[in-house]
């Protein structure tokens, strides 16, 4: 066993994207780690009026996708002919790295040629807090290669007197180009960089040039390059030098970063323009600077003509302080199911003061279910739901906070349920071509009604017969819920023997599987938003199984169906074995008996994709390649094949035997994005797409290793090649690694929750909504004070205030809590703010433009 490679531990479930420090307390002198932690979520809606073609055929074949700076992290599915595609793709993912920009590019799509960038939307770091959690129509804007720009530059520059022969004074300007950091893929791959160095002034230009780097995206430069900057009369090598002095305030050194096209064009990758006046006050200056893009002369481009993007982002950014602060909201908020009434209870304040309930909702959710308290919290609600509900047959159909944290709990412990039930059937439909219009306005020339209703009839059935047969792999979690709304629903309406079926199938049916079928990419069945038949499809099954699951529809045997040829095609389904179906089904998922883990029995599927490994047990003379393959992680093993839905592995390690998983430095190889999964045999070396995908999956094999036997605390950060490891040179493939791994994460495999994360979140949402707080808290002292019609309803109206003293004393201990989570929170701010000097590699100074 080579018990030397070793590797990772982990890194947190909001993988952090840079650490600092902060101090724990007054008096404290121990510094403890802040997680910085970065997320997007949001919505790729829809382009319209895109700029045509030119010729007879206008339409285009689109996609959209989603690039950090100058990194490709998401794409969509293409949307075929078109000008106005919609794309309706829901994304999600942790930030695992600093940005400038985020940017969307839509793209049409070419077969025989690179794929052509019609435009783009980029927006600043700093200015997507401006438009967090609204849909906004965009204006795209033309994309121009001299634009495209991404990286840092590390300049040193003094300025020396050197004496002539003839005994003048003149000065020497000595720019020292030391480094970049994080210059682009080109092509996928890292770049051969190198840079040019000019001094620019009114009557000259003067360029030197570096070395090429070969295969990377953090080149080390370490040149020297020497200018004369103040001349003497007795210069005269070149004529255009007139005067007796040149002003340096007049000069400019500016740097260009190249890719060495070798045979082809080299590609610009940003530029640098830093005043020579910088050293007025100081004999040297040394900084980082953010490259910049190429002044193009101001070029005029109508930007209406390119057409326009639908998105709806919200950017969050939360420094995690240690866990030690969190107590006092996290008890706060764990002791909500207990309060009475619920809506004085500091969980449910915060879902009545966010200006969006699902800012709050999925923190909230994911802090009760890792301490087990969703259930008595989403019971609670939901009774206050009841309260308000006069009509039986309109239970649970509203979006209250109750059915919101209910919709958020499926989705989080029910993602494993679904992929074992639906997905192997949505991959049927969604990989045939199978017709199943039965709309006759809708019919395509050629269409057989009567066999697109048998099609349709087959995936009904199929997908029916799943559903009611899985009970079993239903969450525990999931029953005990439907098992308390079914009692309450009773309770409610006593005489109406229908509704304890009817409380459970408006989640289960309504909520939670004809959502999944009509939209699978939203919980991860499929990479993306189905092409337009296919959605038809989905939406005339998911309608089907919707009528189908709804009690109230089968017992009274009638149908919610407008349309007349649904009523038609649901007759097929109005027969008493449908009845008992679903009677038996939605008694085994509300009973009160223990259910088998729906881990248990097989084991839980993780995480799939594509990426690129080295080639193993490869001799040192044979070849060193790389293969792209089919990567699949489940909770018993990691495995690869050579193309998605291949059933035979090439290459199978047992999750028991991973020792560590770690990042693997760019140096090894020359290829961004780089891990190691070690093992009992060799490291297991994959390239990602891109960084957020890898973050992903070292997270994820990271939690479902971390309780293994024999995990390594050393890990070697570079490869073992040519005889050595690149990292520290020892000789021994079984050498102890010379760094330590990184520290250990929460080992829940199904419910993946980083609690402080989520507790931080909850704070922010506090933070930003203290004005609702401070207006409810006036409510009910108001109405505390007159105990009858107040006077000025509309301040606080909208708010559900049953017990206004309860509500009083849980709002003071909330703005108790959070004015003292201030002040750490401030602390590190100004220690920050502080630490990373303008200049630095982490502040790095935004260099001028033309």
């Amino acid at each position: 066993m080579a018990a030397a490679a070793p590797a990772a531990a982990a890194a947190s479930s909001e993988a952090p994207v840079a650490t600092a420090t902060a101090e724990p307390g007054a008096g404290d002198e121990d510094s403890r780690e802040v997680r910085v932690l970065q997320s997007l979520r949001g919505k790729i809606c829809e382009a319209k009026n895109l700029l045509p073609y030119l010729g007879p055929n206008k339409m285009r074949d689109c996609f959209c996708t989603i690039n950090l700076d100058q990194e490709e992290v998401y794409r969509t599915q293409v949307v075929e002919k078109s000008l106005s595609p919609f794309f309706s793709e829901e994304f999600y993912f942790e930030i695992p790295r600093t940005f400038q920009y985020l940017s969307f590019y839509v793209y049409d799509k070419n077969v025989l040629q690179r794929d052509l960038r019609i435009g783009k939307v980029a927006i600043k770091k700093e200015d997507l807090c401006n438009h967090s959690g609204k849909e906004t129509w965009f204006s795209l804007q033309p994309v121009d290669s001299n634009s495209e720009v991404q990286g840092k530059v590390h300049l040193e520059l003094k300025l020396n007197e050197l004496i002539t022969e003839n005994g003048t004074v003149c000065q020497q300007l000595v720019v020292h180009i030391m480094a970049c950091h994080g210059l682009p893929l080109i092509n996928g791959q890292s770049c051969d960089p190198y840079a040019t160095v000019s001094l620019v002034g009114p009557s000259r230009n003067d360029q030197k040039k570096t070395k090429v780097k070969k295969k990377t995206s953090n080149p080390q430069f370490n040149e020297i390059f020497y200018f004369e900057v103040t001349r003497s009369s007795s210069y005269t090598r070149k004529s255009q030098f007139q005067v007796e002095e040149e002003d340096i305030e007049k000069l400019e050194i500016r740097i260009d970063l190249w890719n060495n096209g070798n045979l082809v064009q080299d590609i610009f990758l940003g530029e640098i323009k830093v005043p020579v006046n910088v050293l007025r006050n100081d004999s040297s200056h040394q900084a980082w600077y953010l490259l910049q893009p190429r002044d193009n002369g101001n070029k005029s481009s109508k930007t209406d003509d390119l057409g326009s993007l639908r998105l709806n982002i919200c950017y969050t950014e939360d420094y995690v302080l240690p866990s030690e602060y969190y107590g006092p909201l996290k008890t706060l908020l764990l002791k909500s199911p207990d309060v009475q009434p619920i809506s004085a209870s500091a969980a449910y304040i915060l879902g009545e003061i966010c200006r969006d309930k699902n800012d709050a909702v999925l923190p909230l959710v994911r802090l009760l279910l890792h301490h087990d308290k969703l259930v008595p919290f989403a019971t609670a609600v939901a009774e206050l739901d009841l309260k308000d509900t006069q009509d039986a047959n309109t239970i649970f159909r509203g979006n209250s906070l109750a059915t919101r944290c209910l919709d958020e709990m499926m989705k989080i412990v029910g993602r494993h349920y679904l992929k074992v039930t639906l997905k192997p059937i949505l991959d049927e439909i969604c990989e045939s071509s199978k017709s199943c219009e039965i709309d006759p306005i809708k019919l395509k020339e050629g269409d057989n009604v009567e066999n697109n209703k048998e099609n349709l009839r087959y995936y009904v059935d199929k997908l029916f017969s799943t559903i009611v047969k899985s009970s079993m792999s239903c969450p525990t979690v999931m029953c005990d819920t439907f098992y308390s709304l079914r009692q309450m629903a009773t309770q409610r309406f006593p005489n109406d023997p229908h509704v304890q079926y009817s409380a459970v199938s408006s989640f289960v049916f309504l909520r939670f599987f004809a959502v999944a079928v009509v939209s699978p990419h939203t919980f991860h069945l499929r990479p993306h938003h189905p092409d337009p038949q296919t959605i038809r499809t989905l939406t005339l099954i998911s309608k089907t199984i919707q009528t189908l699951g709804s009690w109230g529809s089968l017992s009274k045997s009638k149908s919610s169906f407008k349309e007349t040829f649904m009523c038609e095609f649901f007759k097929m389904f109005q027969e008493e074995g449908y009845i008992i179906a679903v009677k038996k089904f939605l008694d085994e998922i509300s009973s009160t008996e223990t259910k088998e883990s729906s881990g248990t029995s097989e084991p839980v599927h993780l995480k799939e994709g594509e990426m690129y490994k080295r080639a193993q047990g490869r001799t040192r003379i044979g070849k060193k390649n790389f293969k792209k393959r089919w990567f699949c992680l489940t909770s018993r093993e990691l495995t690869y094949h050579k193309q998605p839905g291949s059933k035979d592995a090439i290459y199978t390690i047992p999750v028991k035997n991973i020792l560590a998983v770690e990042k693997l430095e760019e140096s090894s190889f020359n290829k961004k994005n780089m891990f190691q999964v070690i093992h009992m045999e060799k490291p297991l070396y994959v390239q990602a797409n891109n960084c957020v995908e890898a973050n992903e999956w070292i997270d994820v094999l990271c939690r479902v290793s971390r309780c293994n036997q024999n995990r390594l605390s050393f890990y070697h950060p570079s490869a073992y090649l040519n005889g050595n490891w690149l990292c520290c040179l020892e000789t021994s493939e079984n050498a102890l690694g010379c760094k330590p791994c990184t520290a250990g994460v929460p080992a829940d495999i199904q419910i993946d929750i980083d609690e402080d994360r989520e507790t931080e979140r909850i704070y922010s949402l506090f933070t930003l909504s203290l004005l609702k707080l401070q207006k409810m808290e006036e409510a009910c002292g108001t109405i505390a004070v007159y105990q009858g019609p107040q006077k000025e309803p509309d301040d606080y109206s909208n708010f559900v205030i049953e017990d206004s003293v309860t509500t009083f004393k849980t709002i003071q201990q909330i703005k108790s809590i959070i004015e003292k989570l201030d002040e750490p929170h401030e602390k590190y701010r100004k220690k920050r703010s502080s630490s990373a000097k303008y200049g630095s590699k982490e502040n790095p100074i935004v260099g001028k433009t033309s």
